[in-house]
C-alpha cells in the first residue's frame, strides 16, 4: 500500500504566501480556507515557528510547502539559515520555481533545494538550479505533471519526486502512466532514488508504485 509523503516529510510553513499565481495552486486555497494570511499575495514571514527546528529529535522539513524560495527575503534566508546550521539533526528541503531569482549557496549538507517542473518549457529549471544556487543536494518535483516531458538532464539531482493534479480546478490534467513511467526510468537508469505521491496510485496501480527515499531521509527506529 502506497503512502503519504507526508508520512516522511513534514511541513514547516515558516513563510506563508507566494507571487507566483499559479492556476493548481493547493496552498492558496488552503491559505483563504483556514485564514492563515490576510493576503497569499504578499508572503508573511513567521519567525515563531523557528522553535520547532529546535527539537532534537531528527525530522526532515520541507519549508516551502505554502510559498516559493526564490520570494524570501535575505533577512529571513538569514535567520532560518542560522537555526538549520544549528540544527544538524532536521533534513530542510526548499523548494522553487523560479531559480534564476535566487542568489544562493550554501555548504551545509542537511539543506536540499529543489524546483517545480511540469511541463516542457519548464525542463531548463533543471540547468538553472544547478548552475545558480550552489548546495550539497538537489531534487526536482515533476508536480503536477502536465505533458510528457521526454529526455530529461537529471545530472547532479539526488532525489526525484512525481505527482499528478489534485483537487477540482476546471481543466485539471491527470498524468498518463507513461509519463510517469519515463520519468522513472530515467531517474532509475542514474540510481536517483524516486517517490511517487500517493496521488499517483489509481493511475500507476499500486503494484507499480515506487516511494523510494534518499538515504538522510530515513531515521532509524528506536
Amino acid at each position: 500500500m502506497s503512502q503519504c509523503i507526508k508520512s516522511f516529510i513534514q511541513n514547516l510553513n515558516i513563510v506563508v504566501g507566494c507571487t507566483i499565481g499559479c492556476s493548481y495552486c493547493y496552498a492558496r486555497n488552503n491559505c483563504r480556507r483556514y485564514h492563515m494570511t490576510p493576503d497569499f499575495s504578499t508572503p508573511e514571514y513567521m519567525p515563531r515557528k523557528l522553535r520547532r527546528l529546535e527539537t532534537p529529535r531528527p525530522h526532515t522539513l520541507l519549508l516551502t510547502g505554502m510559498s516559493d524560495f526564490s520570494d524570501w527575503r535575505p533577512e529571513w534566508i538569514a535567520e532560518v539559515f542560522a537555526h538549520i546550521a544549528c540544527n544538524p539533526q532536521h533534513t530542510c528541503l526548499f523548494l522553487t520555481k523560479h531559480p534564476e531569482r535566487i542568489d544562493f549557496h550554501t555548504t551545509l549538507d542537511n539543506v536540499w533545494i529543489g524546483v517545480t517542473v511540469t511541463c516542457e518549457a519548464e525542463k531548463q529549471r533543471l540547468d538553472k538550479l544547478r548552475r545558480l544556487i550552489s548546495a550539497c543536494h538537489y531534487f526536482v518535483t515533476f508536480e503536477p505533471l502536465f505533458d510528457d516531458l521526454g529526455s530529461l538532464d537529471l545530472e547532479g539531482i539526488d532525489w526525484v519526486v512525481i505527482g499528478t493534479e489534485t483537487g477540482r480546478r476546471r481543466g485539471k490534467v491527470t498524468a498518463h502512466p507513461q509519463w510517469v513511467t519515463r520519468i522513472t526510468q530515467q531517474a532509475q537508469a542514474r540510481n536517483i532514488p524516486v517517490f511517487m505521491k500517493e496521488e499517483l496510485a489509481p493511475i500507476m496501480g499500486e503494484e507499480q508504485m515506487i516511494q523510494e527515499l534518499p538515504q538522510p531521509f530515513i531515521f532509524p527506529t528506536v
